[in-house]
């Protein structure tokens, strides 16, 4: 039986794809789940033109992507935290406080999206990393100072 991805299936396909699969598996599972339809004509000119909707969409998230990683590169933000007297952190510099002090700047950026390498626990300068749309990342200055 054919059917047309409209989601990512693993050991399938990637959506828009035109597939054989048995068809238990199409009736039982991938239709009713909405992960495919059948490989009428219908349907064909249909999902291509979903296709096409769907790229236009990437194309803007990835300009977006782009401009987003230039204001990241152009700015640096800071995170006050108490520190002891050998500049130690009295714990540490987290996901939660970078975003708070992007909210300050701005920008929106989602804590999940924001890598830090290793745990900061001094007082310093740290790059951090934030993963944009596709692959794209932006390297982020935090200065951390004394509350």
């Amino acid at each position: 039986m054919k059917v047309i991805l409209r989601e990512d299936v693993a050991h399938l396909g990637k959506p828009g794809a035109v597939v054989s699969v048995k068809p238990g598996y199409a009736r039982n599972f991938l239709i009713p789940q909405g992960l495919a339809a059948l490989a009428t004509s219908r349907n064909i000119k249909m999902m291509e033109h979903e296709l096409k909707v769907i790229e236009r969409q990437i194309d803007t998230s990835k300009a977006e992507a782009e401009e987003v990683k230039q204001r990241l590169a152009a700015v640096s933000v800071t995170v006050a935290k108490q520190a002891g007297e050998s500049d130690k952190l009295f714990g540490s510099v987290t996901t939660k406080d970078v975003e708070a002090a992007l909210a300050k700047e701005g920008i929106t950026v989602d804590r999940r999206r924001i890598v830090i390498a290793e745990a900061i626990k001094a007082l310093g300068v740290y790059t951090v990393q934030v993963k944009l749309h596709g692959g794209l990342a932006a390297d982020l200055k935090v200065w951390v100072v004394r509350q």
